[in-house]
């Protein structure tokens, strides 16, 4: 006779679940609210490619947060989200712009550019936020055959050096990419932690300031894997269902991703892990202004805290934490806190910080 199936697993545990680190929220594992729902959602058989009952449940959740007019279409990934997003918005011969720190520009590998097709038109940025003056350094040239059409505004809230857009910003921003005949992108990958911090709903700086398309972040605050594409402004895109697919980004099985976002959204999970993350953050940020010699570089306003300290001290705490150098040449490091990170992760890397910058 076959066995019938059952929970029996020989996978065995290769880490320490005690040993956290500073590196990226990326490193933190998935909530388990949100694997009680993959649980939930794996019994059975649904249809594949986004004919499930938890992908069309997910539109009714986007409305809530987003307004009548938003449609989700979940990927695999954040890059996977900016690419599509701004092919659907792009002709062949269009360009986007962003700053010059963007995600987009400086940590996908150059994937806009080979896999989407698009030039970047990057803009120096003092803390990650573009203005209106600043994407008029690349907002020109639209007849002019030999250069590549500026058509998108990409901008990241909250940015890859911490900061947060307040909702007159983004507003700005929109009204002025607008003016000109560009659409505005928003790249979410941390939307929640910006929203926590402004206290805000997320609508407030998305659809309700006119941005045209999101791509929504789960995976940092909680997920699995996964995130969305959000087109907020049906008539801004084009083809979106033709170019998920072409880019890679349908998944089969695409109830695991819906369900798990549908986790974070249907009620306030996503708000609880964001500022949560920001409260450590912060912690973090009022125990290191109490060492002498280290600066924080920019205002910690998300789940990010950026300084600037001596170079051996970073390689000596780096054996005891794990955390990644920004600008290795001037010794700048980014620490960053996740919806798990305790209290007394903060107070023991504070610790060690202050030994070794003692020594």
């Amino acid at each position: 006779m076959t066995a019938a199936l059952g929970p029996r697993t020989d996978a065995r545990r290769h880490h320490d679940p005690s040993v956290r680190g500073f590196a990226s929220d990326n490193y933190a594992g998935a909530h388990p609210e949100v694997l009680a729902a993959l649980a939930l959602a794996n019994e059975g058989h649904q249809v594949a490619y986004g004919e499930d009952q938890y992908t069309e449940h997910l539109q009714r959740i986007m409305h809530s947060h987003f307004g009548p007019t938003a449609e989700a279409f979940p990927v695999f990934n954040g890059t996977g989200a900016n690419v599509t997003a701004l092919q659907a918005l792009t002709d062949r011969w269009g360009a986007v712009i962003c700053a010059e720190s963007a995600h987009i520009n400086v940590d996908e590998g150059g994937a806009p550019e080979r896999m989407g097709g698009l030039k970047l038109l990057t803009v120096p940025t003092p803390d990650g936020k573009l203005t209106p003056e600043l994407i008029d350094r690349q907002a020109w040239g639209w007849e002019d055959e030999h250069r590549a059409m500026p058509q998108v505004v990409s901008i990241t809230q909250n940015t890859e050096l911490g900061t947060v857009y307040t909702v007159e910003e983004i507003r700005a921003i929109v009204e002025h990419a607008h003016a000109k005949g560009m659409k505005v992108h928003l790249d979410g990958a941390r939307i929640a932690n910006a929203a926590a911090s402004l206290d805000v709903p997320m609508r407030a700086f998305t659809n309700a300031v006119g941005v045209d398309v999101i791509s929504y972040g789960g995976t940092k605050n909680g997920m699995l894997f996964g995130e969305a594409v959000v087109v907020l402004n049906p008539d801004a895109v084009s083809h979106m269902k033709h170019l998920r697919k072409l880019s890679m980004q349908l998944a089969s099985k695409m109830r695991f991703v819906s369900v798990q976002l549908e986790a974070l959204l249907a009620k306030d999970l996503w708000l609880r892990n964001a500022r949560h993350a920001n409260a450590m953050a912060q912690r973090l940020a009022a125990g290191v202004r109490g060492v002498d010699g280290v600066e924080i570089l920019y205002p910690v306003q998300a789940n990010a805290v950026f300084a600037r300290l001596p170079h051996e001290v970073s390689r000596r705490l780096q054996e005891r934490f794990r955390f990644y150098f920004w600008d290795e040449a001037a010794g700048d490091v980014r620490w960053m806190c996740a919806f798990d990170t305790k209290e007394d992760d903060v107070d023991a890397f504070l610790q060690a910080l202050k030994e070794e910058m003692a020594r």
